[in-house]
Protein backbone atom coordinates (compact mmCIF):
# COMPACT_ATOMS: atom_id res chain seq x y z
CA UNK A 1 0.00 0.00 0.00
CA UNK A 2 1.27 3.63 -0.80
CA UNK A 3 2.15 6.21 1.37
CA UNK A 4 -1.00 8.08 0.22
CA UNK A 5 -3.02 4.83 0.77
CA UNK A 6 -1.97 4.42 4.23
CA UNK A 7 -2.71 7.50 4.99
CA UNK A 8 -6.58 7.54 3.58
CA UNK A 9 -6.87 4.15 5.27
CA UNK A 10 -5.63 5.62 9.01
CA UNK A 11 -7.96 8.74 8.15
CA UNK A 12 -10.68 7.17 7.31
CA UNK A 13 -10.60 4.68 10.16
CA UNK A 14 -10.15 7.04 12.82
CA UNK A 15 -13.22 8.87 11.49
CA UNK A 16 -14.79 5.61 11.70
CA UNK A 17 -13.28 5.20 14.92
CA UNK A 18 -14.37 8.21 16.22
CA UNK A 19 -17.73 8.59 14.98
CA UNK A 20 -18.09 4.91 16.52
CA UNK A 21 -17.40 6.50 19.98
CA UNK A 22 -19.34 10.00 19.36
CA UNK A 23 -22.53 7.47 18.53
CA UNK A 24 -21.66 5.25 21.88
CA UNK A 25 -21.40 8.25 23.97
CA UNK A 26 -25.12 9.08 22.62
CA UNK A 27 -26.37 6.32 23.35
CA UNK A 28 -24.96 6.55 27.16
CA UNK A 29 -25.95 9.97 27.44
CA UNK A 30 -29.73 9.04 26.48
CA UNK A 31 -29.74 6.04 28.45
CA UNK A 32 -28.35 8.37 31.50
CA UNK A 33 -30.97 11.33 30.64
CA UNK A 34 -33.87 8.94 30.61
CA UNK A 35 -34.64 9.43 34.09
CA UNK A 36 -36.06 6.09 33.98
CA UNK A 37 -32.55 3.96 33.37
CA UNK A 38 -28.93 4.75 33.74
CA UNK A 39 -27.11 5.76 36.30
CA UNK A 40 -27.94 9.42 36.49
CA UNK A 41 -30.32 10.91 38.38
CA UNK A 42 -34.03 9.36 38.28
CA UNK A 43 -35.88 12.63 37.28
CA UNK A 44 -39.17 13.10 38.20
CA UNK A 45 -41.58 15.83 37.72
CA UNK A 46 -44.02 17.66 40.18
CA UNK A 47 -46.67 19.20 37.72
CA UNK A 48 -48.54 21.65 39.85
CA UNK A 49 -49.82 25.67 40.06
CA UNK A 50 -47.55 28.35 41.59
CA UNK A 51 -50.12 30.80 40.11
CA UNK A 52 -53.05 31.55 39.87
CA UNK A 53 -56.14 30.90 41.57
CA UNK A 54 -55.26 27.30 42.62
CA UNK A 55 -51.27 28.64 43.85
CA UNK A 56 -52.87 29.09 47.61
CA UNK A 57 -53.97 25.04 47.65
CA UNK A 58 -51.08 23.78 44.96
CA UNK A 59 -48.27 26.22 46.29
CA UNK A 60 -48.10 23.95 49.53
CA UNK A 61 -48.51 20.28 48.07
CA UNK A 62 -45.28 21.23 45.78
CA UNK A 63 -43.58 21.84 48.88
CA UNK A 64 -44.42 18.26 50.43
CA UNK A 65 -43.23 16.53 47.48
CA UNK A 66 -40.36 18.02 47.06
CA UNK A 67 -40.08 17.59 51.07
CA UNK A 68 -41.02 13.33 50.46
CA UNK A 69 -37.53 13.67 47.54
CA UNK A 70 -35.50 15.60 50.33
CA UNK A 71 -35.98 12.80 52.48
CA UNK A 72 -35.31 9.90 50.04
CA UNK A 73 -31.88 11.70 48.96
CA UNK A 74 -30.48 12.13 52.25
CA UNK A 75 -30.97 8.13 52.89
CA UNK A 76 -28.98 7.71 49.84
CA UNK A 77 -31.69 7.77 46.74
CA UNK A 78 -33.48 5.05 45.08
CA UNK A 79 -31.36 2.52 43.37
CA UNK A 80 -28.12 4.39 44.25
CA UNK A 81 -29.12 7.49 42.70
CA UNK A 82 -30.45 10.82 43.51
CA UNK A 83 -33.91 11.72 42.87
CA UNK A 84 -33.69 15.01 40.49
CA UNK A 85 -36.92 17.26 40.73
CA UNK A 86 -38.55 19.09 37.42
CA UNK A 87 -41.07 21.53 39.10
CA UNK A 88 -43.37 23.35 36.18
CA UNK A 89 -46.07 25.50 36.84
CA UNK A 90 -49.86 24.43 35.25
CA UNK A 91 -50.66 28.20 35.82
CA UNK A 92 -54.44 27.62 37.16
CA UNK A 93 -55.31 26.33 33.60
CA UNK A 94 -55.50 23.16 32.17
CA UNK A 95 -54.25 23.55 29.04
CA UNK A 96 -51.34 24.59 30.25
CA UNK A 97 -51.22 21.21 33.04
CA UNK A 98 -51.68 19.24 29.68
CA UNK A 99 -48.62 20.87 27.56
CA UNK A 100 -46.35 20.80 30.42
CA UNK A 101 -47.39 17.06 30.97
CA UNK A 102 -46.21 16.41 27.79
CA UNK A 103 -42.67 17.79 28.18
CA UNK A 104 -42.27 16.53 31.17
CA UNK A 105 -42.50 12.69 29.65
CA UNK A 106 -41.25 13.23 25.89
CA UNK A 107 -38.92 15.97 26.77
CA UNK A 108 -37.60 15.70 30.26
CA UNK A 109 -38.47 11.86 30.13
CA UNK A 110 -39.51 11.63 34.03
CA UNK A 111 -40.09 8.66 35.96
CA UNK A 112 -43.59 9.67 37.13
CA UNK A 113 -45.34 12.76 37.66
CA UNK A 114 -46.46 14.26 40.88
CA UNK A 115 -49.23 16.48 40.33
CA UNK A 116 -52.49 18.02 39.40
CA UNK A 117 -55.74 19.08 42.11
CA UNK A 118 -59.01 20.19 39.87
CA UNK A 119 -60.07 17.26 38.08
CA UNK A 120 -60.64 19.51 35.08
CA UNK A 121 -56.89 19.11 35.14
CA UNK A 122 -56.36 15.77 35.98
CA UNK A 123 -59.27 14.54 33.38
CA UNK A 124 -57.08 16.81 30.64
CA UNK A 125 -53.92 15.21 30.95
CA UNK A 126 -55.21 11.67 31.52
CA UNK A 127 -55.23 10.81 27.73
CA UNK A 128 -51.57 12.15 27.52
CA UNK A 129 -49.83 9.84 30.59
CA UNK A 130 -52.30 6.96 28.80
CA UNK A 131 -50.91 8.02 25.55
CA UNK A 132 -47.15 7.60 26.28
CA UNK A 133 -48.22 4.84 28.94
CA UNK A 134 -46.35 7.27 31.71
CA UNK A 135 -47.70 7.42 35.36
CA UNK A 136 -49.04 10.52 37.03
CA UNK A 137 -49.58 10.08 40.93
CA UNK A 138 -52.98 12.05 41.65
CA UNK A 139 -52.69 13.30 45.28
CA UNK A 140 -56.61 15.15 45.56
CA UNK A 141 -59.70 13.94 46.78
CA UNK A 142 -62.23 14.19 43.66
CA UNK A 143 -65.75 13.10 42.46
CA UNK A 144 -64.81 9.58 41.67
CA UNK A 145 -66.11 7.89 38.37
CA UNK A 146 -62.53 6.57 37.28
CA UNK A 147 -60.14 4.27 37.14
CA UNK A 148 -56.89 4.64 34.65
CA UNK A 149 -53.93 2.11 34.44
CA UNK A 150 -51.92 5.17 34.52
CA UNK A 151 -52.95 7.32 37.09
CA UNK A 152 -52.26 6.51 40.92
CA UNK A 153 -54.96 8.42 43.25
CA UNK A 154 -53.61 8.99 46.77
CA UNK A 155 -56.33 11.68 47.11
CA UNK A 156 -60.10 10.07 48.51
CA UNK A 157 -62.50 8.50 46.49
CA UNK A 158 -66.17 9.85 47.17
CA UNK A 159 -66.80 6.81 49.25
CA UNK A 160 -63.67 7.96 51.68
CA UNK A 161 -64.93 12.02 52.13
CA UNK A 162 -68.27 12.89 50.22
CA UNK A 163 -70.41 9.87 51.49
CA UNK A 164 -69.54 9.73 55.09
CA UNK A 165 -69.91 13.32 55.66
CA UNK A 166 -73.24 13.27 54.79
CA UNK A 167 -74.17 10.84 57.15
CA UNK A 168 -72.30 12.69 59.76
CA UNK A 169 -73.75 15.90 58.77
CA UNK A 170 -77.53 14.34 58.91
CA UNK A 171 -76.92 12.61 62.45
CA UNK A 172 -74.87 15.65 64.00
CA UNK A 173 -75.78 19.23 62.66
CA UNK A 174 -79.38 18.74 60.41
CA UNK A 175 -81.37 17.82 57.27
CA UNK A 176 -81.34 20.29 55.15
CA UNK A 177 -78.56 21.36 53.28
CA UNK A 178 -77.52 23.62 50.43
CA UNK A 179 -75.00 23.08 48.31
CA UNK A 180 -72.25 25.81 46.63
CA UNK A 181 -69.26 24.83 44.42
CA UNK A 182 -66.97 25.98 41.48
CA UNK A 183 -68.96 25.52 38.49
CA UNK A 184 -66.67 21.95 36.95
CA UNK A 185 -66.60 18.60 36.84
CA UNK A 186 -65.48 17.94 40.75
CA UNK A 187 -68.48 19.94 41.84
CA UNK A 188 -71.11 19.25 39.53
CA UNK A 189 -70.55 15.28 40.39
CA UNK A 190 -69.87 15.49 44.17
CA UNK A 191 -72.92 17.31 44.13
CA UNK A 192 -74.88 14.91 42.23
CA UNK A 193 -73.59 11.90 44.33
CA UNK A 194 -74.76 14.42 47.61
CA UNK A 195 -78.41 15.17 46.35
CA UNK A 196 -78.89 11.06 45.98
CA UNK A 197 -77.39 10.33 49.38
CA UNK A 198 -79.25 12.82 51.23
CA UNK A 199 -82.58 12.22 49.28
CA UNK A 200 -82.04 8.30 50.39
CA UNK A 201 -81.38 9.03 53.79
CA UNK A 202 -84.52 11.26 54.01
CA UNK A 203 -82.80 14.69 53.79
CA UNK A 204 -83.58 17.63 51.79
CA UNK A 205 -81.82 19.05 49.48
CA UNK A 206 -82.76 23.08 49.42
CA UNK A 207 -80.66 24.92 47.19
CA UNK A 208 -77.69 24.78 45.08
CA UNK A 209 -75.23 27.07 43.18
CA UNK A 210 -71.93 27.23 41.02
CA UNK A 211 -69.44 30.13 40.63
CA UNK A 212 -66.65 30.31 38.08
CA UNK A 213 -63.06 29.09 39.46
CA UNK A 214 -61.09 32.15 40.63
CA UNK A 215 -64.54 34.09 41.58
CA UNK A 216 -65.18 36.58 44.72
CA UNK A 217 -68.41 37.26 44.09
CA UNK A 218 -70.72 34.76 45.76
CA UNK A 219 -73.44 37.81 47.44
CA UNK A 220 -76.03 36.42 44.78
CA UNK A 221 -75.72 32.63 46.13
CA UNK A 222 -75.11 33.87 49.78
CA UNK A 223 -78.94 35.66 49.28
CA UNK A 224 -79.90 32.66 48.27
CA UNK A 225 -79.03 30.76 51.00
CA UNK A 226 -80.21 33.32 53.21
CA UNK A 227 -83.69 32.98 52.15
CA UNK A 228 -83.35 29.09 52.09
CA UNK A 229 -81.98 28.82 55.70
CA UNK A 230 -80.85 25.50 55.17
CA UNK A 231 -79.23 23.70 58.29
CA UNK A 232 -75.97 23.16 56.63
CA UNK A 233 -73.94 24.36 53.58
CA UNK A 234 -72.15 21.45 51.65
CA UNK A 235 -69.03 23.17 49.78
CA UNK A 236 -67.50 22.25 46.91
CA UNK A 237 -65.64 25.11 46.35
CA UNK A 238 -62.08 25.57 45.35
CA UNK A 239 -59.03 27.68 45.86
CA UNK A 240 -59.41 31.02 46.69
CA UNK A 241 -62.42 31.55 45.71
CA UNK A 242 -63.56 30.13 49.35
CA UNK A 243 -62.25 33.23 50.81
CA UNK A 244 -64.47 35.35 48.68
CA UNK A 245 -67.36 33.09 49.57
CA UNK A 246 -66.87 33.12 53.44
CA UNK A 247 -66.33 37.06 53.44
CA UNK A 248 -69.55 37.10 51.57
CA UNK A 249 -71.48 34.59 54.55
CA UNK A 250 -70.27 36.99 57.15
CA UNK A 251 -71.19 40.21 55.12
CA UNK A 252 -74.98 38.91 55.65
CA UNK A 253 -74.74 37.79 59.00
CA UNK A 254 -74.26 34.05 58.68
CA UNK A 255 -71.98 32.23 61.16
CA UNK A 256 -70.99 28.74 61.64
CA UNK A 257 -73.45 28.93 65.21
CA UNK A 258 -76.53 30.12 62.40
CA UNK A 259 -75.23 27.56 59.36
CA UNK A 260 -72.35 25.57 59.26
CA UNK A 261 -70.53 24.82 56.30
CA UNK A 262 -69.28 21.47 55.55
CA UNK A 263 -65.59 21.94 53.15
CA UNK A 264 -64.54 19.17 50.41
CA UNK A 265 -61.51 21.40 49.34
CA UNK A 266 -60.91 23.26 52.17
CA UNK A 267 -57.74 22.45 54.74
CA UNK A 268 -55.45 24.16 56.81
CA UNK A 269 -53.68 26.33 54.38
CA UNK A 270 -56.81 27.62 52.96
CA UNK A 271 -58.03 28.41 56.44
CA UNK A 272 -54.99 29.94 57.36
CA UNK A 273 -55.09 32.35 54.11
CA UNK A 274 -58.82 32.85 54.67
CA UNK A 275 -58.36 33.71 58.43
CA UNK A 276 -58.90 31.20 61.14
CA UNK A 277 -61.30 33.90 63.07
CA UNK A 278 -63.66 34.11 59.99
CA UNK A 279 -63.71 30.63 59.71
CA UNK A 280 -63.49 29.05 63.10
CA UNK A 281 -66.94 26.73 63.96
CA UNK A 282 -67.07 25.41 60.34
CA UNK A 283 -66.42 21.81 59.08
CA UNK A 284 -64.11 20.06 56.59
CA UNK A 285 -63.90 15.94 55.58
CA UNK A 286 -60.36 14.98 55.07
CA UNK A 287 -58.45 12.31 55.59
CA UNK A 288 -55.74 13.80 57.63
CA UNK A 289 -55.33 16.90 59.51
CA UNK A 290 -52.99 18.30 61.37
CA UNK A 291 -53.93 17.15 64.12
CA UNK A 292 -53.90 13.69 63.80
CA UNK A 293 -52.46 12.08 66.61
CA UNK A 294 -49.23 9.36 65.52
CA UNK A 295 -45.83 9.27 65.71
CA UNK A 296 -45.55 9.41 61.98
CA UNK A 297 -47.17 12.97 62.00
CA UNK A 298 -45.58 14.26 64.93
CA UNK A 299 -42.45 13.91 62.84
CA UNK A 300 -44.34 14.93 59.59
CA UNK A 301 -45.21 18.40 61.33
CA UNK A 302 -42.40 19.10 63.30
CA UNK A 303 -39.85 18.49 60.25
CA UNK A 304 -42.18 21.18 58.09
CA UNK A 305 -42.01 23.35 60.49
CA UNK A 306 -38.29 22.82 61.05
CA UNK A 307 -38.03 23.72 57.54
CA UNK A 308 -40.93 26.04 56.78
CA UNK A 309 -40.93 27.80 59.94
CA UNK A 310 -43.57 27.61 63.21
CA UNK A 311 -46.31 28.88 61.48
CA UNK A 312 -46.54 26.64 58.57
CA UNK A 313 -48.87 24.29 58.44
CA UNK A 314 -49.93 20.33 56.66
CA UNK A 315 -52.74 19.65 55.32
CA UNK A 316 -54.36 16.44 53.45
CA UNK A 317 -53.41 17.09 49.78
CA UNK A 318 -49.88 17.66 51.28
CA UNK A 319 -49.75 14.08 52.92
CA UNK A 320 -51.15 12.64 49.85
CA UNK A 321 -48.24 13.67 48.05
CA UNK A 322 -45.84 13.25 50.67
CA UNK A 323 -46.39 9.48 50.99
CA UNK A 324 -47.06 9.16 47.17
CA UNK A 325 -43.35 9.69 46.54
CA UNK A 326 -42.92 7.78 49.58
CA UNK A 327 -45.06 4.64 47.62
CA UNK A 328 -43.04 5.39 44.27
CA UNK A 329 -39.49 5.10 45.56
CA UNK A 330 -40.68 1.37 46.86
CA UNK A 331 -41.95 0.48 43.95
CA UNK A 332 -39.09 1.12 42.15
CA UNK A 333 -36.78 -0.07 44.45
CA UNK A 334 -38.67 -3.46 44.08
CA UNK A 335 -38.99 -3.14 40.19
CA UNK A 336 -35.06 -2.51 39.79
CA UNK A 337 -36.29 0.30 37.34
CA UNK A 338 -37.27 3.66 37.36
CA UNK A 339 -39.29 3.07 34.22
CA UNK A 340 -42.92 2.78 34.74
CA UNK A 341 -43.34 -0.45 32.41
CA UNK A 342 -41.58 -2.12 34.95
CA UNK A 343 -42.96 -0.93 38.07
CA UNK A 344 -46.37 -0.53 37.32
CA UNK A 345 -46.86 -4.15 38.94
CA UNK A 346 -44.58 -3.17 42.01
CA UNK A 347 -47.01 -0.13 42.73
CA UNK A 348 -50.04 -2.37 42.98
CA UNK A 349 -50.62 -3.12 46.83
CA UNK A 350 -47.59 -1.00 48.19
CA UNK A 351 -48.46 0.22 51.49
CA UNK A 352 -46.93 2.02 54.44
CA UNK A 353 -47.64 3.62 57.76
CA UNK A 354 -48.13 7.24 56.34
CA UNK A 355 -49.19 10.62 58.83
CA UNK A 356 -52.31 10.00 58.89
CA UNK A 357 -52.70 6.57 59.22
CA UNK A 358 -51.80 3.19 57.08
CA UNK A 359 -52.54 3.43 53.32
CA UNK A 360 -52.24 0.85 50.78
CA UNK A 361 -52.98 1.39 46.95
CA UNK A 362 -55.31 -0.94 46.12
CA UNK A 363 -54.17 -3.49 43.03
CA UNK A 364 -58.14 -3.34 41.53
CA UNK A 365 -58.75 0.51 41.38
CA UNK A 366 -55.34 2.11 42.07
CA UNK A 367 -57.03 4.23 44.53
CA UNK A 368 -55.57 4.13 48.51
CA UNK A 369 -57.08 2.44 51.07
CA UNK A 370 -56.86 5.63 53.74
CA UNK A 371 -58.88 6.80 57.51
CA UNK A 372 -61.59 9.34 57.29
CA UNK A 373 -61.93 12.43 59.28
CA UNK A 374 -64.63 14.72 60.05
CA UNK A 375 -63.23 18.14 61.76
CA UNK A 376 -64.22 21.18 63.15
CA UNK A 377 -62.33 24.05 62.39
CA UNK A 378 -60.71 26.23 65.64
CA UNK A 379 -59.97 30.05 66.47
CA UNK A 380 -56.07 28.55 65.56
CA UNK A 381 -56.52 26.96 62.55
CA UNK A 382 -56.07 23.72 63.69
CA UNK A 383 -58.89 21.18 63.14
CA UNK A 384 -60.51 19.53 66.36
CA UNK A 385 -61.12 15.93 64.86
CA UNK A 386 -65.05 15.27 65.67
CA UNK A 387 -65.00 11.65 63.79
CA UNK A 388 -62.79 9.24 62.39
CA UNK A 389 -63.31 5.72 61.02
CA UNK A 390 -60.60 4.29 63.14
CA UNK A 391 -59.43 2.45 60.30
CA UNK A 392 -58.44 2.46 56.57
CA UNK A 393 -61.76 2.33 54.40
CA UNK A 394 -61.27 0.37 51.12
CA UNK A 395 -62.01 2.94 48.18
CA UNK A 396 -65.01 2.74 46.03
CA UNK A 397 -64.54 5.03 42.88
CA UNK A 398 -67.55 4.43 41.46
CA UNK A 399 -70.55 5.12 43.68
CA UNK A 400 -73.39 2.07 43.26
CA UNK A 401 -76.38 4.28 43.46
CA UNK A 402 -75.86 4.50 39.46
CA UNK A 403 -74.04 1.98 36.90
CA UNK A 404 -71.01 2.61 34.92
CA UNK A 405 -72.61 3.43 31.91
CA UNK A 406 -74.90 6.02 33.95
CA UNK A 407 -71.99 7.62 35.36
CA UNK A 408 -70.50 7.73 31.98
CA UNK A 409 -73.49 9.52 30.55
CA UNK A 410 -73.45 11.64 33.02
CA UNK A 411 -70.18 13.00 32.64
CA UNK A 412 -69.90 12.95 29.12
CA UNK A 413 -73.11 15.12 29.19
CA UNK A 414 -71.64 17.65 31.35
CA UNK A 415 -68.63 17.60 28.80
CA UNK A 416 -70.13 17.97 25.89
CA UNK A 417 -72.69 20.26 27.93
CA UNK A 418 -69.55 22.50 28.08
CA UNK A 419 -68.12 22.50 24.51
CA UNK A 420 -66.00 19.65 25.30
CA UNK A 421 -64.35 21.33 28.37
CA UNK A 422 -64.26 19.70 31.85
CA UNK A 423 -65.74 23.08 33.31
CA UNK A 424 -68.47 25.91 32.09
CA UNK A 425 -68.00 28.03 29.72
CA UNK A 426 -68.08 30.91 32.31
CA UNK A 427 -65.07 29.37 33.93
CA UNK A 428 -62.99 29.24 31.17
CA UNK A 429 -63.20 33.18 30.39
CA UNK A 430 -62.66 33.60 33.80
CA UNK A 431 -59.45 32.57 34.42
CA UNK A 432 -56.40 35.12 34.96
Amino acid sequence: MSGWGRRRYFAGAFVLTMAGWLAAYAVIQAWDDRGSSGRGPIKVGILHSRTGTMAVSERTVIDATLYAIDEINRSGGVLGRPVKPIVVDGKSDWAIFATQAERLIKTDKVSAVFGCWTSACRKTVKPIFEKYDSVLFYPVQYEGLETSPNIIYTGAAPNQQIIPAIKWSLDNLGRRFFLVGSDYVFPRTANKIIQAQVTALKGEVVGEGYAPLGSQNFAAIVARIKQAQPDVIFNTINGDSNLGFHRALRAAGITPADIPVMSFSVAEAEVKAIGPAMMAGDYAARNYFQTVDTPENHAFVAGFKARYGADYVTTAPMEAAYFGVKLWARAVSEAGSADFRDFRATIKGQSMASPGGTVTIDPATQHTWKTVRIGRIRADGDFEIQWDSQRPVRPVPYPSFLARSQWADFLDGLYRGWGNNWAAPSLAEAKP
